[in-house]
């Protein structure tokens, strides 16, 4: 559990200075609401990016992508909505995901925007 809360820390780490590079504003790191979580709140162009990270080995069984399903896209989606209010933000908000999969420091970035949608209720 230790080490893949290490590669966890360590890809928000690379994926937080990969968006800074590309002139993405970091509002927030890990930022929590109850029990839900949002891994990287930032600011670009004038949209809330919140961004879903996932980290994984090149030896992993399951793709990272398959991780993010319709509850964890719905815990995403109430956790920004409540990011929003208690900062009282109006801005239009976008949700990317970013995946690294590799090993310590060399890992491949893909940085997909507006990767889902919020769900209509």
């Amino acid at each position: 559990m230790a080490e893949r809360n290490d590669t966890g820390k360590e890809g928000e780490a690379i994926a937080r200075k990969y968006l800074t590079d590309r002139e993405y504003e970091i509002l927030h790191s890990n930022w929590h609401w109850h029990h839900y979580e949002l891994d990287i709140v930032a600011v670009k162009e004038g949209e809330l990016v919140v961004v879903e990270v996932k980290t994984r080995a090149e030896d992993f069984l399951v793709d990272p992508e398959v991780a993010i399903d319709r509850g964890k896209i719905r815990r995403i989606v109430s956790a920004a909505d409540a990011y929003v209010r208690f900062f009282n933000i109006d801005l239009p908000v976008r949700f990317d995901v970013m995946i690294l999969i590799g090993r310590q420091g060399n890992y491949r970035v893909e940085h997909i925007e507006d990767a889902f949608y919020a769900p209509c209720h």
